[in-house]
């Protein structure tokens, strides 16, 4: 049966697209002059975002720990603030979770979700709506990263492309490229974005130029001398995000190893058969948001339970970062907070394994 927590997750997951749609028509009617001038539309996008909402809660729920949703209250505060909501409009959509939710859940599940959901509405009150800039004036290469986010944001890839190469021509390795100019850029642009900043279109031509800048770093991967060490690297179905993933392959090519990057959403048969004809060291999976945990977990047991793979498994991505014993959670043998991280432990389980 599982933990009350669990059954509770397991009752909203199931019942999401429902429990969405009342909690949508409490708020509208709680707050009709407010609601009514998004018309059917409005509505349709509302009952949406709620399905996200409920998504966040029941994972957090699966986990038996609010952090995953906290986190998430945190984003929409900053997301819905910068879209110009008003703050009751914002405050009433989870306080409309609070109400609805008990009332349409068995008695026994209603404490843990009414708990769940006063967290949030708390925190909702104690975070801030703004978002600081990722770009630390103390940080390595920041003029660097800032004129290369610059660029993109302009449109101008060969420009952005220009300048990385040539800051590679100077000497700076590669790795700090990596870890000081694209992460940063990336979280930078994605901050723009959720702060209305810039459009979903400028943030996805951003994320696409950096991975074809990335690909004309290629040539100095392959010149570390290969150590015999495998690694396949996937992001799980449904998961879109995947330059996180990218550069966690990178790192482990400069480091020696020969790796297999999957890429994005992709299906865990897949991996499976690619994993029994690589017969790789580690597997290295990311996941950037929580709803996609359960496609984690889900791949782990199947790898647990396929004869002939005694393989490790690395995790990483957002969530991981959010609650840091998550990984044990999924059934995963180690966590990375980052690329250079992910290339440690990788080392650091083989070696393990082989003493």
């Amino acid at each position: 049966m599982g933990s009350v927590h669990e059954q509770a997750s397991a009752y909203i997951t199931v019942r999401r697209a429902q429990l969405a749609t009342e909690i949508v028509d409490y708020q509208y009617n709680l707050q009709p002059a407010y609601w009514r001038q998004f018309g059917e539309v409005g509505h349709a996008k509302s009952v949406r975002d709620e399905e996200y909402h409920l998504a966040y809660l029941a994972e957090a729920l699966a986990t038996s720990d609010p952090s995953l949703f906290l986190e998430y209250v945190r984003w929409c505060k900053v997301f819905f603030t910068n879209l110009h909501f008003p703050e009751s409009a914002i405050r009433g959509t989870f306080e409309s979770m609070r109400d609805v939710l008990p009332r349409l859940m068995p008695e026994q599940l209603s404490p843990c979700v009414a708990d769940y959901l006063e967290m949030g509405l708390a925190h909702l009150n104690r975070i801030p709506s703004t978002l600081p800039s990722f770009f630390s004036e103390s940080a390595p290469l920041v003029d660097v990263a800032r004129c290369y986010s610059q660029a993109l944001l302009r449109g101008e890839r060969q420009e952005a492309g220009k300048l990385i190469m040539e800051t590679v021509a100077s000497g700076i390795p590669v790795k700090d490229i990596y870890l000081h100019v694209f992460q940063p850029a990336q979280l930078e642009i994605g901050r723009l974005w959720q702060t209305n900043q810039i459009t979903v279109a400028q943030e996805h031509y951003c994320t696409a130029a950096t991975q074809m800048i990335m690909s004309q770093l290629y040539p100095y991967l392959f010149t570390t001398e290969r150590i015999g060490r495998n690694l396949v690297v996937a992001c799980v179905g449904g998961e879109l995000h995947e330059i996180g993933a990218r550069m966690v392959a990178d790192f482990f090519e400069l480091d020696g190893w020969d790796t297999y990057y999957l890429g994005a959403n992709t299906p865990a048969d897949s991996i499976l058969r690619t994993l029994s004809e690589r017969q790789c060291d580690i597997l290295a999976i990311s996941v950037t948001i929580a709803p996609h945990l359960p496609g984690v977990s889900e791949l782990i047991d199947k790898v647990r339970a396929t004869p002939g793979l005694p393989l490790k498994i690395i995790v990483g991505g957002y969530p991981f970062n959010v609650m840091p014993n998550l990984w044990q959670q999924v059934g995963a043998d180690g966590f990375a907070r980052d690329a250079e991280h992910a290339v440690f432990e990788g080392n650091r389980l083989i070696e393990t394994t082989s003493v």
